[in-house]
């Protein structure tokens, strides 16, 4: 019987530029990610893995 294979996509932190604030969102989003304090974006969808705008803090475990 074949394992099932571990997912590719994971969950982030995200550290915003502008306001320090930090956050958790999915690396691959289909929208916007924006911060829930200063509303700059935080990722940018591309079609796959998002661009990440802020500092990136590490994976969600």
């Amino acid at each position: 019987m074949d394992a099932i294979p571990a997912p590719k996509s994971k969950f982030i932190t995200i550290k915003c530029q502008d306001c320090g604030n930090e956050q958790t969102a999915f690396d691959k989003p289909a929208t916007h990610v924006k911060c829930h304090v200063c509303g700059a974006t935080l990722i940018r969808p591309t079609g796959g893995k998002g661009e990440v705008r802020g500092e990136l803090l590490g994976e969600v475990q």
